[in-house]
């Protein structure tokens, strides 16, 4: 195997982790840690399971069938490939994902920092400037992985590692 593909193996490895690692990922299992109590076993196992487990077997049954998910989705039936896939975009995309990315990142970020008065708008202006930079990352898919592979994520991983070092430094 050649450099250059290792590097893609990298970089596809990376933008994956960045997919799927969200902030989700960061605040929920601490706080179902926190609630699980005696149950924190279970609880983690569960997580796993559905957190991790799930998605990751949805990119292996894509990567093993050699389609995509229009195709996969269309052995059952054609219909159905229609409804499941545009269920799906929509769920991951304008209807559900999307949109508690940008409030979740805005209640994090920003909106400490403004007046009371001026965090309505300052939602707007912030959903708006997140939404074109958003709209920027997905219009070529062809990009994607340099995009979020190469540049996001090691950011991402960079900032992950302050955080760890901080809550050590400062539980």
């Amino acid at each position: 195997m050649g450099e250059k593909t290792n590097n893609a193996f990298i970089a596809i490895g990376l933008m994956l982790f960045a997919l799927f690692f969200g902030a989700g990922n960061l605040i929920f299992p601490v706080f179902m840690g926190q609630n699980a109590g005696v149950n924190t076993i279970p609880a983690t196992i569960g997580f796993l399971i559905t957190g991790v487990g799930l998605p990751l077997l949805g990119v292996l049954a894509i990567c093993y069938s050699g389609v995509n998910l229009r195709e996969l989705a269309g052995r059952i039936h054609p219909a159905y490939s229609i409804f499941f896939c545009t269920a799906l975009y929509l769920t991951i995309g304008p209807f559900f994902a999307a949109p508690r990315t940008a409030t979740v990142a805005y209640e994090i970020a920003v909106a400490q920092y403004l007046p009371p008065e001026m965090r309505s708008m300052g939602l707007y202006v912030f959903a708006a400037v997140f939404f074109i930079i958003t709209w920027w990352l997905a219009i070529s898919p062809s990009k994607l992985v340099a995009r979020v592979g190469k540049f996001m994520t090691p950011v991402l991983l960079v900032f992950l590692f302050l955080l760890i070092i901080s809550a050590i430094a400062s539980p």
